[in-house]
């Protein structure tokens, strides 16, 4: 039989199509293999996001101190409470927020013939929108920031310089966070008169660690530098943590503002406890007032952990 004519133009076509095939094929696997790589990438960064707090909602903050810490944070005059009076003073005052899962408070109020206490509460939980930056990252900074503001010396005990003001001192007690200038004058019936007393407090009042204006620096505890009860960072409590302690006097008479500052994952509790007296002779005891308050605090980060 005679062998077909070769044509080289026909040979050059096949293998052109043949090469067209290949290059489309290899094209396609590239591109699986790119869109494979995006998704990849995409799990990776998400695997590289910074992890969520620990606590995605929050505690009803008037139920969380034991009835019998209130009792000992809030003393009468020997006289005893209706059933009615005691439901108002231990239940608390809720403070009102727009959503509980991010922030919650409370407010007690106890006044009897030598003075007025108030209790406030408020916790914080923190949430960072920034994939970079994890959410105790995110608390962290809110917390130093707060210490900043009340010239904690860092790295333990110690007190301000008496130099130098606090700049929430010289705001009226209220700091750059909202945390700091509510819970500091917090109490409802009292916000008139901190109010008049840090108007009229001088400088000198606000500038030492005590803001002692009119007492007797001598007869205040915590008014030596150096002092156990000074403002300091407390290594003891939570991942991080600071106690403040400021006596003001004003013409209405003389308290002491004990405040506490602790931080536990994304969560911020500041608790806030001051003792209020009409006799300026009779100073509130320190050392009374911040171990209570320390108490409390051990308490309630205590009930944010189980």
């Amino acid at each position: 039989m005679p062998r077909k004519p070769f044509v080289p133009g026909a040979a050059l076509v096949v293998a052109a199509a043949l090469a067209a095939g290949l290059t489309a094929c290899t094209g396609g696997s590239g591109s699986d293999g790119e869109d494979g790589d995006a998704k990849s990438g995409g799990t990776s960064t998400s695997s590289q996001a910074a992890e969520p707090g620990r606590y995605q909602t929050l505690p009803e903050a008037c139920g969380l101190p034991a009835r019998g810490t209130l009792r000992d944070l809030l003393p009468g005059d020997g006289q005893q409470l209706s059933r009615t009076d005691a439901k108002k003073i231990y239940g608390g005052q809720p403070d009102i927020t727009y959503d509980t899962d991010r922030r919650v408070g409370c407010r007690w109020t106890r006044e009897t013939t030598a003075g007025t206490r108030h209790l406030g509460l408020d916790i914080q939980r923190v949430v960072s929108y920034d994939a970079a930056v994890s959410d105790d990252d995110k608390a962290q900074g809110i917390y130093d920031s707060k210490e900043l503001d009340a010239q904690i010396p860092p790295g333990g005990a110690g007190s301000a310089s008496p130099g130098s003001p606090s700049p929430s001192a010289s705001k009226g007690g209220k700091g750059k966070e909202q945390g700091k200038g509510t819970t500091t004058n917090s109490a409802p019936d009292a916000k008139g008169e901190k109010g008049e007393a840090a108007a009229s407090g001088s400088p000198s009042a606000a500038s030492s660690p005590s803001g002692d204006a009119g007492a007797d620096p001598s007869a205040d505890p915590s008014a030596g530098l150096g002092d156990s009860t000074a403002p300091r960072v407390l290594d003891d409590l939570g991942d991080a943590a600071f106690l403040n302690d400021k006596l003001v006097t004003a013409d209405s008479g003389v308290h002491r503002d004990v405040t506490v500052v602790f931080r536990t994952s994304n969560v911020i509790v500041t608790l806030t406890y001051d003792q209020w007296s009409t006799d300026k002779a009779k100073l509130p005891d320190s050392q009374e007032l911040q171990d209570k308050a320390r108490s409390l605090a051990g308490e309630l980060s205590d009930s944010l952990s189980e």
